[in-house]
């Protein structure tokens, strides 16, 4: 079901629920749509504003850290244990990779500000993920 926003020719705004566009269409073109204020035939869409889920006023769960870390631990092994290191040559590897010089694989390894930036204006892909130690306390 689509609901639009319809006016009638006296003005008044109203609301109609109709299969499809085409169903309006058929069935304003049949004189069944009118208007429930003035009883008016002349009806044609209004202008009216996507509607589009978002995620306000619904409940969000608190972040626990504990599980944020957790988490971001179990990530830090998983890159390590299925990429490359190549430490402070990250850069010069993913460029190597984007242009086809180097086999593709995944890879790790740290890089400047400035390189991550000048990777991202070559249209390199790469993500930048928080590594936390380790190391248990």
């Amino acid at each position: 079901m689509i609901s639009f926003d319809l006016r009638c020719s006296s003005d008044h705004v109203f609301e109609g629920w109709f299969g499809s566009s085409a169903d309006f269409e058929d069935q304003s073109a049949r004189g069944l749509v009118t208007c429930p204020v003035c009883g008016n035939g002349e009806v044609r869409k209004a202008p009216m504003a996507p509607n589009v889920a978002s995620r306000k006023g619904a409940e969000e769960a608190p972040v626990d850290p504990r599980q944020m870390y957790v988490m971001l631990k179990k990530l830090r092994r998983e890159v390590e244990k299925n990429a490359d290191y190549v430490g402070p040559r990250f850069a010069e590897e993913a460029r190597r990779i984007h242009y086809g010089e180097s086999d593709p694989r995944g890879i790790y390894g740290e890089s400047t500000a400035e390189e991550a930036e000048a990777l991202r204006e070559e249209g390199v892909e790469f993500a930048r993920i928080p590594w936390v130690p380790d190391a248990e306390n």
